[in-house]
């Protein structure tokens, strides 16, 4: 199904208790957006998930729902809070009570993108940033919610996988000089958002597809995970960032030969955490 605001795809037979979403990966640059905006076309993309949702696109294949954007996330991020809003950036909106986030640019309407450029030369009227909301934000979290809701309700347990992209250079070097560098960072907001037991099993799976794995450093997850994770009541939710480099020219925002070959380990992934919430049920609550 597609939405205005969200691209849903259902598998034939909901096989298990997973859903997958890609809030980030949106690609619809609006006309308009684009003419207020100060950056070029590829600047305004940095910070964008970039084919993300292609790189979970079989998981309605094989069982699982997939959703995910359609505004881009310079446009509107969608892990952040509605009430995340910048004054620096919209009309009418008081300074007081900002997070580190949102005075840094990176609220629900976002004033920058990667590296800190500013997408605007000036501000935006708050009726235009309630529309946004209006339009993208809202339409995605219902739909969210009811595919957690009734994901629950049938199988007992809800996985939310929160799928990501990061810059390679978020990354710093092992600690240890025969480690690997990780290639995929998990956030569970350490502990917060879903159960040990579900942590260890969707890591588990990434490294048996030959991927590096970290948890919740530099990345623990953000409002998304802090919205859908309730582990006490058997709804877990767990963000993913990829390595951009292992699929793409991080520069050009091209996909590169590495692509097939990371779609390919990732399909092996979704299958797995599809049999799990299949076949187990330790997830749920108590």
């Amino acid at each position: 199904m597609v939405d205005t605001a969200f691209r849903l795809q259902l598998p034939q037979r909901q096989r298990s208790g997973v859903v997958f979403a890609s809030p980030h990966s949106g690609d619809c640059y609006f006309d308009d957006f684009l003419a207020n905006s100060v950056l070029n076309d590829q600047q305004i993309r940095s910070s964008s998930d970039a084919y993300v949702d292609r790189l979970f696109a079989v998981a309605p294949k094989l069982g699982a729902p997939l959703l995910s954007a359609v505004a881009p996330r310079a446009y509107v991020d969608l892990n952040r809070a509605s009430d995340e809003l910048d004054s620096a950036l919209i009309l009418g909106v008081p300074k007081k009570g900002q997070n580190p986030r949102v005075a840094s640019g990176l609220g629900v309407i976002p004033r920058v993108v990667a590296n800190g450029r500013a997408i605007y030369s000036g501000k935006i009227s708050r009726h235009e940033a309630d529309e946004r909301l209006e339009k993208y934000w809202t339409p995605y979290h219902n739909q969210l919610e009811l595919l957690m809701q009734s994901t629950r309700s049938e199988f007992g347990m809800a996985l939310l996988v929160d799928c990501h992209s990061m810059p390679h250079e978020a990354i710093g070097e092992p600690v240890m000089r025969n480690q690997r560098k990780a290639e995929i960072v998990l956030g569970d907001r350490f502990g917060a958002s879903a159960s040990s037991e579900v942590m260890d099993e969707v890591e588990a799976a990434f490294t048996r597809a030959g991927l590096s794995v970290a948890r919740n450093a530099p990345f623990a997850g953000a409002y998304i995970t802090q919205r859908y994770g309730r582990p006490s009541d058997g709804q877990h939710a767990i963000q993913v960032e990829i390595d951009r480099s292992l699929y793409m020219d991080e520069q050009k925002l091209e996909l590169h030969r590495g692509f097939v070959d990371l779609r390919d380990a990732l399909a092996g992934v979704v299958a797995d955490l599809v049999s799990l919430g299949e076949e187990q049920l330790p997830f749920a609550a108590e």
